[in-house]
This record gives C-alpha cells, sequence and structure tokens, in this order.
C-alpha cells in the first residue's frame, strides 16, 4: 500500500517521462506496513494466513514475508486454532475431518509478530445451495455484424431473511478469475440493501457475473466460453464489512489509464478490520471467515439449444 501522495507521483512521472528530460523524482520511504490477508473458509483444503510487508514505491523486488510469527484463530465456543508457520510467510490450517467453524459463531484472528498484537473479528455466516451453472448460446447484432458466443449463468435462490452477502468466484479452466471488473457481490438476490430481493432467485446481472469479458489481440471479442471449457463457481457468505473492502479494492483498482487517471480520486489505503492492539504500528489487509458452496458445469456445444 502506498500514500495518497506517491500515487499522485506515479500518475504525474507517466506524463513526465515523455518529454525530453529524464526526471528521477527522490522520494522518502514510507514506513513498512504489516499486511495480512486472513480470508478463511470451509472447504476441505488448507487454510492460509497470509503475512508481509509493505516496499519502497519504486521497490521491484517482491514484498517481504512475515516469519516467526504466531497465528492463531478463537471462536466463542473456546476454541482454538492455530496455524503452523510455513517459512515463507504463509501460516497453515489444515482441516482433518469437517471444514473450518461453525455456521453462526464469531471468530478473532490474532497475529503476535515484532513485539505487536494484531487482533480482528469475523462471523461466519450462512450460504445456499448453489443450484446449477447452466450455457447459452447467444447471437447479438453489432454494428451489422452476427457475433455468436455462448455464456454461462448462475443459478442460486438467496436465503429467506434479509441480510445475507455473498462473494462470488469463479474459476474459468480452473483459473481465478480475478480482474477488478470480474469482483461480484450479491446483497441477497440483488447489488445492495437498498433494492431488496430477498429470498429470490438471483437477479440477470448477477447469473451473468461468471462471465469472463476478454478481447484479442485486435481488440475483437472473444466468447467466454467455448466448446470444453469449464467453470467453476464458489459462492462466499461475508460480512457487510468483508463486502465494503471488496468493493473497495475494486473501486480503486479498477481504472482507465491516460491522461485523465492523473485527475482522479486519488488511491487510498482501504479500510482494513484488523487493529493492532498494543501499538500504532500500521496494519493492512482483511480477516474473514466464510461458509462456501460450489458448483460446476462443462460446455458442450452440442448439448445447448441455438433457437433464442
Amino acid at each position: 500500500m502506498k500514500s495518497n501522495f506517491k500515487y499522485l507521483i506515479l500518475s504525474a512521472f507517466g506524463i513526465l517521462s515523455a518529454c525530453d528530460d529524464q526526471i528521477y523524482p527522490e522520494l522518502d520511504d514510507a514506513p513498512e506496513v504489516l499486511v495480512v490477508d486472513a480470508w478463511i473458509d470451509d472447504l476441505m483444503q488448507d487454510q492460509v494466513v497470509t503475512l508481509s510487508m509493505t516496499q519502497p514505491y519504486f521497490e521491484s523486488s517482491e514484498t517481504k514475508p512475515v516469519t516467526g510469527a504466531e497465528v492463531y484463530i478463537t471462536d466463542n465456543d473456546g476454541n482454538r486454532f492455530d496455524f503452523i508457520d510455513e517459512g515463507v510467510g504463509q501460516y497453515v490450517w489444515s482441516p482433518m475431518t469437517d471444514g473450518f467453524g461453525i455456521i453462526g459463531n464469531t471468530y478473532e484472528l490474532t497475529v503476535v509478530s515484532r513485539g505487536d498484537t494484531f487482533k480482528a473479528t469475523s462471523m461466519k455466516n450462512r450460504v445456499p445451495k448453489v443450484d446449477s451453472i447452466t450455457f447459452e448460446y447467444n447471437e447479438d447484432k453489432i454494428f451489422g455484424t452476427v457475433e455468436t458466443y455462448y455464456s454461462a449463468e448462475l443459478w442460486v435462490t438467496d436465503l429467506i431473511g434479509e441480510g445475507d452477502i455473498y462473494w462470488i468466484k469463479t474459476f474459468k479452466n480452473e483459473e481465478f478469475l480475478n480482474k477488478p471488473s470480474e469482483i461480484s457481490l450479491a446483497w441477497d438476490a440483488g447489488f445492495n440493501k437498498s433494492a431488496p430481493f430477498d429470498g429470490d432467485p438471483f437477479i440477470p446481472p448477477i447469473r451473468s457475473s461468471i462471465n469472463p469479458e476478454d478481447y484479442d489481440d485486435n481488440d475483437e471479442f472473444i466468447s467466454p466460453y467455448a466448446d470444453g471449457d469449464s467453470v467453476y463457481v464458489e459462492l462466499h457468505a461475508i460480512t457487510e464489512s468483508a463486502r465494503n473492502f471488496l468493493s473497495e479494492v475494486q473501486i480503486q483498482t479498477n481504472r482507465e489509464g491516460g491522461f485523465g487517471a492523473l485527475f482522479a480520486t486519488p488511491l487510498s489505503n482501504v479500510p482494513t478490520n484488523i487493529k493492532n492492539e498494543t501499538s500504532d504500528r500500521l496494519v493492512v489487509g482483511f480477516f474473514s471467515v466464510s461458509s462456501v458452496e460450489t458448483n460446476g458445469n462443462k460446455l458442450d456445444v452440442s448439448q445447448v439449444p441455438k433457437e433464442n
């Protein structure tokens, strides 16, 4: 994470570099900040908390891992889950018979590192089943040209009772769709609490949010899915603060470049739910515990009707 001033300097530097004289700004290094990446779920796989330190703005090396820390999670039933230091900045807890946590319980993350104790809390909320994922054949006429492509649709019915929040993580051919524009969030069956769709099937824009939007080298639209492609979806139940964090990440990273970017609102540190209990040393990142439902499908074009 960088300060607002340094983000602004970077934007200006891109423009100034087009001038005849090269400019090499000398910036004071900002203090190192602990970064905590702690997104825990109940899938039957290793759960990982990643610790690292931020680096100077123009440093091109990878972020520095934080080793030798004590990392554990406790719940309101008195259970403790110790995360083992793997020596590369990753701390791992492995499920034995059941996934992590119980729906309705509250969990507290504790990280003890370099003399400081950091804490954060998260509730594990309920999640509905992912009923199915279907494919559709499309023909769209654009500027006189007919574009044909295949798209996928996610079928989920929100649980009855307002306030359920979801993060839809999509994988195409086992590759996570991780562009900022591909962060898909739902509040009940809609986008936010101001437009209630409680207990309903997800609205169409959310159902179709599992489609990647890609273009080739000639800026030609690529069909989201082709024959033989697979799609796999993880539906994560998250808290409102986790939603706000992801939404802010999306806003601050999904920006167009060019001259106009210089005058956009400067980037700032995304708010965190992690607090330093012992000093004023800064920390960024987020802690979340999610229940997850999954489903997937593979496109066989011979099985998709072409009548619209």
